[in-house]
């Protein structure tokens, strides 16, 4: 277990990569926890010795640090008022509908503000305990916002980067925050500020600009204290070479083959798998699906809907409305179309295990992905990364950043449901030459931009913006 001062990679996020479980003895214990966060970044961690700080969920006040499958962890607390104030309410009340286009509104209250300052104080303090001299400390996501500069100014020494996995707002939403200079300057701590996609920097830039008044050329921010920051993009990835290996294992084939035949193994399975999220257009894409069987083009012999929504922030009032619409959704459509033993929604409430997910992913025929607004989307990559035989159709939303990268998806607008309905047809009835011209081409471009090459090109643009400064980090060792 790492000790304070010897880390010389610092991974700064606000949850753990594992959960408090109970085991099956009683006893407390953890579990690696599912998202894109831990898996893009435990192999760099893995090839650095690196210590992570995290929240690992709950209340528990005295938690030590431990190491957990080979990773050196330190765990950060929060009391029910800091849960309440900073957690759902200042990142997840504010800044999460504010960075997604007001998909719902985002609420301004001082005192939620006062707590996400004093929790990404905290933060900074344990890093900087934690980090050697000259270490490298990467900062993640919309919670920490804060952190790099607070780390700044405790530690000068550090080599900071800060990546932010969910999208950057134009000026226009951004400037509604009463604290958007200080979020501003909180970021501008980092010596590299990085983001999903290209124009997500170019926002960053501009406010710093206009908002800040400090000089920048290009992707180039100039500092009154001679530092240099730099904005880009890295658009973030997946282990597709591990998901394609888990999709051709015996277990998950045969898993695939057992789903398929439960559900009375029909033409062709539509799948969704996200968190139940408001962004995530869950609610549109059941409704076209349903009216395509409404309009006649098949029926609940032909085709069903598989739609997993893992539970998300369950104590935030919008999540719970969300939650009873889609419910009602489900069970009014399944009530109009439905059949004894074919229901044309196959709807669970659920969270499942990595080679579940990829069981249901080698099973579905149409893999369904259309947020209102994604930073990335890793769901749309996984699925393709499991489609080893070239088969398979993904219907993607264009606002979601996978869109950038998977152009032969059949993209579409999740605001246009006579749209999404042309789409989710089309993707129906396509030949096998056609999905596999899509296919291939999406696989190709995911081989080639795995989650180690994220992290290695993170890294190699932050060692250059300090060329002479701080200690070099290892890339993620590869398979």
């Amino acid at each position: 277990m790492s000790a304070p001062g010897s880390s010389d990679l610092v991974i700064v996020a606000n949850r753990l990569p594992v959960d408090r479980v109970e085991t099956s003895n009683g006893t407390p214990g953890w579990r690696r926890s599912p998202g894109g966060l831990v898996t893009a970044i435990e192999p760099v961690m893995r090839a650095n010795e690196g210590t992570w700080i995290g929240w690992p969920g709950g209340t528990e006040q005295d938690l030590k640090p431990f190491e957990d499958d080979g990773m050196d962890l330190v765990p950060m607390t929060m009391t029910d008022r800091e849960i309440e104030n900073f957690y759902e309410g200042f990142a997840n009340g504010t800044l999460w509908p504010l960075y997604h286009d007001l998909v719902a509104k985002p609420e301004f209250h001082r005192e939620w503000w006062d707590s996400y300052v004093a929790v990404n104080k905290r933060f900074a303090e344990r890093a900087a305990e934690y980090a050697s001299e000259d270490a490298t400390v990467w900062v993640h996501d919309y919670q920490m916002q804060l952190v790099p500069q607070m780390l700044r100014e405790l530690r000068p020494d550090l080599r900071i980067g800060f990546y932010l996995h969910i999208p950057f707002p134009p000026a226009e939403l951004f400037q509604q925050l009463p604290w958007r200079r200080q979020i501003l300057e909180g970021l501008l701590g980092a010596d590299l500020v990085g983001f999903q996609l290209p124009g997500a920097a170019a926002n960053f830039v501009r406010l710093v600009r206009q908002r800040v008044g400090h000089k920048t050329h290009r992707e180039l921010i100039y500092l009154p204290d001679g530092r240099t920051v730099r904005a880009g993009a890295f658009p973030i990835s997946i282990d597709a070479a591990g998901f394609e290996e888990l999709s051709r294992s015996e277990p998950v084939a045969q898993r695939a083959a057992e789903i398929r035949e439960a559900l009375g193994s029909p033409r062709k399975v539509f799948l969704g798998i996200d968190r139940l999220d408001y962004t995530k257009g869950i609610y549109a894409r059941l409704r076209a699906f349903s009216e395509l069987i409404a309009d006649g083009h098949f029926d609940v012999e032909d085709a069903v809907f598989v739609q997993v929504a893992v539970p998300s922030r369950e104590q935030v009032e919008q999540y719970r409305i969300l939650r009873d619409e889609i419910d009602r959704l489900v069970g009014r459509i399944n009530g109009d179309l439905g059949r004894i033993g074919r229901p044309a929604i196959s709807y669970l409430h659920s969270s499942y295990p990595r080679e579940e997910m990829a069981a249901l992913y080698r099973m579905a025929d149409i893999m369904v992905v259309t947020p209102y607004r994604d930073g990335m989307n890793l769901v749309a990559k996984e699925y393709v990364a499991c489609r080893f035989e070239n088969d398979g159709a993904l219907v993607l939303s264009e606002f979601a950043g996978a869109a950038d990268e998977l152009r032969q998806a059949w993209l579409i607008n999740p605001y246009d449901i006579n749209g999404m309905k042309a789409a989710l047809l089309e993707a129906y009835q396509a030949d096998g030459r056609e999905l596999g011209r899509r296919m291939r081409a999406m696989r190709r471009t995911i081989s080639q931009h795995d989650v180690a090459a994220w992290a290695d090109s993170f890294m190699a643009e932050l060692a250059a913006v300090r060329p002479t400064h701080g200690k070099a980090v290892r890339p993620a060792r590869r398979s």
